[in-house]
């Protein structure tokens, strides 16, 4: 998993609540087990019209906000079904920072395991935030997991928490795979023993 320190980037404003999983990825987009090209039919179906061409008025499909990789959002994003193909769209398209007041929780997970920051804020700082994103692509912000600050285009700084342990995992790139083989020493250790101690299994 790809390591997340320090992001400056584009911030795109979703000023929408209750932004659920099929929102952001459609069902008929979760036949594929990879996580790559999903990215294309992120929000699918408020991109697109029923022709597939775009829509120009979705901020991401505006030329300020195509190369976005960080997302304001509404409360209770990523609510709905529990599809990890979720967090997939969202960083196959570049995005790599999450910010709203509110998560649902199984989404939430599953953006720290998948090398995605997803920060929770209170409505008054998510709504400064969404302002600044509205400036388009010469305003970025950057998301510096270490500090746990989130800096505005204007240079306003805001602090942000974050599960220690998550933090960790995000800094070093360590998915669920990559923390087992860290313990692949004492996991090799236990399974001599396993077969000293009992040969017939």
């Amino acid at each position: 998993m790809e390591k997340f320190e320090k992001l400056t980037g584009v911030a795109a404003p979703l000023p929408m609540v209750n932004v659920d999983t099929d929102m952001i990825i459609p069902k008929q987009f979760l036949k594929t087990i990879k996580r790559s090209g999903l990215g294309v039919n992120l929000f699918d179906e408020m991109r697109y019209d029923d022709d597939g061409k775009e829509k120009p008025d979705f901020v991401l499909n505006r030329p300020a906000y195509r190369n976005a990789e960080i997302l304001v959002a509404g409360e209770n994003f990523g609510c709905g079904s529990s599809r990890e193909h979720a967090p997939w769209a969202i960083k196959d398209f570049g995005i790599r920072c999450v910010i709203a007041p509110s998560f649902a929780d199984i989404f939430f997970n599953n953006c720290f395991k998948n090398g995605i920051l997803p920060i929770t804020l209170p409505q008054s700082q998510v709504d400064m935030l969404m302002k600044d994103a509205e400036k388009g692509a010469n305003a970025k912000m950057t998301v510096d997991l270490e500090a746990q600050t989130i800096a505005t285009s204007d240079g306003e700084v805001i602090a942000f928490d974050v599960d220690p342990f998550r933090k960790h995992c995000l800094l070093e790139g360590l998915d669920d795979i990559a923390l087992t083989l860290e313990k692949g020493a004492a996991i090799d250790r236990f399974e001599k023993t396993a077969e000293t101690r009992r040969p017939w299994v």
